[in-house]
């Protein structure tokens, strides 16, 4: 039996185990993910009292009961308790029980998780291409600029006069600005410093970074996970990735004073990334009440260059996106009026560096 449960604990498809009454007898690690419910709360608990609009799935569960024949449905929607929609394939399996009638296994497998690998792999391919496009077209922008800024210095020495020198001044600040924006363009190139850190003291360093800029006007709500085990990373960048991800919000904010910033840690288990599947995560969601992210930017929101600031580089998502790549991660991010969430999440399992 405890083999049996160390199997279900570690496949991705979720697992609900039903009664002859359809309450629940077990749930494993996917389908506490997949329905956002622990099993402590669960067990024991009707199945209709785990999602909010239980009527068609709990018609074709006493359809099974009934019939004592396995069923199987594609893409049925659920809404969680929370008030999020996820769509399923589920497969019903009757469990003849000689005591108490018919038990029914019910397996879960989300339809919007596959739609998302296969687009994360689709933009993954992009971003790759567009990365060595940007690797060529700098070395391409910084050899000249190399050039006229050391023909700028050589000419100022040859000017008659000191007032002519503000031209020459001019043209080695804009060579140099433009310089420094092709090195942000091409994001943190320094090696890795992987440590073992704690994840909530990297949030608490934030909440008191964004305190200082804001003279404490923001509201921060930090709803995390003390069971979280540390992770394995770079400090100094995942502070930088999470604090752009943070100074975005601030800046959408149409009023300081009104901006609500959520940090909020979970851990996130049997969870795919490119080809990998990974037993155990964290997932880091940074929440804002701002006024969202228009519908025809949010698939290039992580695109360099994309902002909907006249005085934004569009750099900050993108240079966030590429740290958390570097730590074998993924960064995503969904949108409506009064709601942006990024999503992080980071491998446990292994030691990127």
């Amino acid at each position: 039996m405890h083999q049996n449960q160390d199997i279900l604990g570690n496949i991705s498809t979720a697992v609900v185990s039903l009664d002859s009454e359809l309450r629940v007898v077990s749930l494993n690690s996917s389908g506490q993910d997949l329905l956002e419910a622990s099993e402590a709360r669960s067990l024991g608990q009707p199945m209709h009292k785990l999602v909010a609009n239980p009527e068609t799935l709990m018609e074709v569960l006493r359809q099974v009961r009934a019939d004592r024949s396995p069923l199987a449905r594609r893409g049925m929607p659920l809404m969680l308790l929370s008030g999020r929609e996820i769509h399923a394939d589920l497969m019903l399996t009757p469990v003849s029980n000689s005591e108490h009638g018919i038990n029914i296994l019910l397996e879960l497998q989300p339809v919007d998780r596959l739609l998302k690998i296969s687009r994360e792999e689709s933009l993954h391919h992009a971003q790759e291409t567009t990365r060595e496009m940007i690797r060529g077209l700098a070395h391409e922008i910084k050899n000249p600029l190399g050039g006229v800024r050391g023909a700028a210095q050589l000419l100022a020495r040859e000017l008659p006069s000191a007032e002519l020198e503000e031209y020459t001044n001019i043209i080695i600040r804009e060579a140099d600005r433009l310089r420094d924006l092709v090195d942000r363009l091409l994001g943190p190139n320094q090696q890795m410093d992987s440590q073992c850190m704690s994840i909530h003291e990297v949030l608490e360093h934030i909440c008191n970074l964004v305190r200082a800029e804001t003279d404490n006007r923001v509201e921060l709500v930090r709803d995390y996970d003390p069971s979280l085990p540390d992770i394995i990373g770079d400090r100094s960048q995942l502070v930088q990735a999470v604090l752009n991800i943070v100074r975005n919000a601030l800046q959408a904010a149409p009023s300081k004073k009104d901006c609500v910033i959520t940090l909020r840690t979970r851990p996130q288990r049997q969870f795919t990334i490119g080809n990998q599947l990974h037993r155990l995560l964290c997932r880091l969601d940074i929440e804002d009440n701002g006024s969202g992210i228009p519908a025809d930017m949010l698939h290039s929101v992580f695109m360099p260059m994309v902002t909907g600031r006249a005085e934004g580089t569009g750099l900050g998502l993108t240079i966030a996106q590429s740290i958390i790549t570097r730590h074998g991660g993924m960064l995503e991010c969904s949108s409506e009026p009064g709601h942006t969430r990024f999503s992080i999440y980071l491998p446990m399992d292994l030691n990127h560096g």
